[in-house]
């Protein structure tokens, strides 16, 4: 028999600041927090379904553009935007059943959720951000993309009412709009970080010829020259669509010029009978290049089907994986990647996968398939909503409580909004495995507060 056992966790105070937390407990009881102070729980003996809203009424795209809101009493009303039709409606659909186990598990009657369909399209989250304005929505959850985050913005902007959007893209943020994403960002500068400090640096990097490939350069010669001259190698592109990675890794590895350099080693070697000599060709029996690559790691922001091409490659063109170490991202929360020999040992930086596991055991039972990865960022979401909401007065989503500068603790750990819209989280160093993931630099558990 199942026994959850899960809570909102009230302010409390730790080593003179104060930390907005939340978590789900079960599978998180190792915890040690001092001055914890936990509101009631709700302990059903058996799982199950969390209530399931009303279908959402149709959006009208003949809504004003400017929603006069109602005066509400009662719970805070709280929007939750997400495409509930079209290519992303399973997503959507998780998202939503995230939020509702948050509110579940939480027991919190302090809000009410207003789902509401965005069709996936810029219009359709303009159409629906309107809806639930004019509905008396005192917080906006969601939408899931930047093109959908930017329609909304502007009806939330002219209501005054914040909006944590789902998407990663930093430029979506400011005035009112929080970007709740992981972003690359954040993982690149990590990673980065902890490469430097481990000194297997010059840092080449291998990436898509993408904006997401930009961004990633972008913050690695940014990273780099903060952190110390000569930290950044070489940088390769390749198309994003192309099946054939071979000249690109080829280029990188410098293949072609060692190459050379070994043909004219033996030719050296060739012409002498001394036994050193001799033993010194010898050696060179089987070999395919000679010589130094000129860094020490690859960064490779790549995850699935692609890095796991990418990876054999590295070696078939001497990048050697145990001189040369593997970087990557969050997208390396692969247990699949175990099971390929170049990326065991591969470093990548991500929300520590056991404060998630709770989350996705919890999920699993009450909905009976698996959680994506991006329904925590739904469940942190609206658990931070219900947190907000229930204070000694009225609910608080305003700038000052968002951007607290202790932060908050979720199922992908701490976090905090700076005052720009941009996130700030801790996040893990992981290590690759043969039998799974395992943590070799904890994520941190506090921020630094004050000057």
């Amino acid at each position: 028999m199942i026994q959850p056992a899960f809570a909102l966790m009230s302010r409390f105070s730790f080593a003179g600041t104060s930390l907005l937390a939340f978590m789900v407990l079960a599978g998180c009881q190792d915890l040690n927090l001092p001055n914890l102070r936990t509101l009631p729980q709700a302990t059903p003996t058996q799982p199950q379904r969390p209530p399931v809203a009303a279908p959402p009424p149709a959006v009208s795209a003949q809504l004003p553009s400017v929603p006069v809101r109602p005066a509400v009493e009662g719970p805070a009303r709280v929007a939750f935007l997400v495409p509930l039709s079209g290519a992303a409606a399973a997503l959507g659909q998780a998202m939503l059943d995230a939020a509702h186990l948050a509110l579940f598990d939480l027991g919190n009657d302090a809000i009410v959720l207003i789902p509401r369909d965005t069709q996936g399209t810029p219009e359709g989250a303009a159409a629906a951000a309107r809806a639930v304005l004019a509905e008396g929505a005192e917080l906006i959850v969601g939408p899931l993309t930047s093109a959908e985050a930017t329609a909304v913005a502007g009806p939330a902007r002219l209501a005054q009412v914040n909006v944590l959007a789902f998407s990663s893209d930093r430029s979506i943020a400011g005035n009112g709009v929080f970007a709740l994403g992981i972003t690359p960002q954040a993982q690149v500068e990590r990673i980065v970080a902890y490469a430097q400090n481990r000194g297997v640096a010059p840092i080449a990097a291998l990436v898509p010829d993408s904006v997401y490939g930009n961004t990633v350069v972008d913050t690695l010669r940014q990273t780099a020259s903060r952190l110390a001259p000569g930290l950044l190698g070489p940088v390769e592109r390749y198309d994003s669509v192309d099946s054939n990675l071979s000249p690109v890794v080829r280029r990188l590895a410098n293949y072609e010029s060692r190459r050379a350099e070994l043909a004219a080693l033996r030719r050296t070697l060739e012409g002498t009978t001394d036994p050193a000599t001799r033993e010194a060709l010898r050696q060179l029996d089987g070999a395919a290049t000679i010589g130094e690559v000129g860094f020490k790691s690859i960064l490779l922001p790549e995850g699935g089907d692609r890095l796991l091409s990418i990876a054999p490659l590295l070696a078939f063109y001497d990048i050697d994986p145990a001189r040369v170490k593997l970087l990557g991202t969050s997208q390396w929360d692969d247990p699949r990647l175990g099971r390929e020999p170049a990326l065991v040992g591969g470093w990548f930086a991500a929300p520590a996968a056991n404060a998630r596991a709770g989350f996705e055991r919890r999920f699993k039972e009450v909905f009976e398939r698996d959680a994506p990865r991006l329904a925590t960022l739904a469940y942190d979401a609206v658990a931070l909503a219900a947190l907000l909401a229930r204070t000694d007065e009225s609910p608080d989503f305003s700038m000052s409580a968002l951007t607290d500068p202790s932060g908050f603790a979720g199922v992908d750990g701490i976090f905090r909004f700076r005052l720009d819209g941009t996130i700030e989280r801790g996040l893990a160093v992981m290590e690759i495995r043969r039998e799974g993931m395992r943590i070799i630099d904890p994520a941190p558990e506090t921020f630094v507060v004050g000057p």
